[in-house]
């Protein structure tokens, strides 16, 4: 952790230079009050940037934020403030971490592992998901673009077959 949080602290200026904004989800508050001070220092010293968001999943996993999403849901249905039949996906999607960040549209999992393990269970419903064996420090510019190409090549469907695709 101690890693991680010096590497964020240097990072810092690179991220403001290329107007990076960092965000992280999971259970903050779980980590080292040391680490955790760090982070929230670096989002607030880079939250004024706007080309891109970097977001960093730490202590982090679908089942907890299934878990935590659901308790706040619980609270506000408790003190009147949402109805349990206006509960729908976009309500669901709107109390996880990853509120305002848009469905995952490509999942690249590296190391030769098939599943997604307990990664964005809610937001991979409708993603594509691409496994390779390369191990991540490994992966390199040209597996990108691999990756990429094989998305490319598919066809989105979303729960739907290609006839209701295509008759629409």
């Amino acid at each position: 952790m101690s890693l991680l949080a010096t590497t964020i602290t240097k990072e810092v200026v690179t991220m403001n230079k290329n107007s990076i904004k960092l965000n992280a989800i999971g259970d903050l508050k779980s980590l080292p009050k040391a680490n955790y001070e760090q982070l929230m220092q670096a989002i607030a010293d880079t939250s004024h940037n706007t080309r891109m968001t970097l977001t960093l999943a730490l202590s982090y996993s679908g089942r907890w934020d299934l878990k935590q999403a659901s308790q706040r849901m619980a609270q506000d249905v408790a003190q009147g403030k949402l109805m349990p039949e206006a509960i729908d996906d976009a309500t669901i999607s709107s109390y996880l971490s990853t509120a305002g960040i848009p469905d995952p549209e490509l999942l690249i999992r590296t190391s030769g592992e098939e599943r997604i393990s307990n990664f964005l269970l809610w937001q991979l419903a409708y993603s594509e998901l691409y496994f390779t064996p390369k191990y991540w420090p490994d992966f390199r510019k040209a597996d990108l673009y691999e990756a990429i190409l094989n998305y490319q090549h598919r066809e989105r469907r979303f729960g739907k077959t290609s006839e209701q695709i295509t008759n629409k």
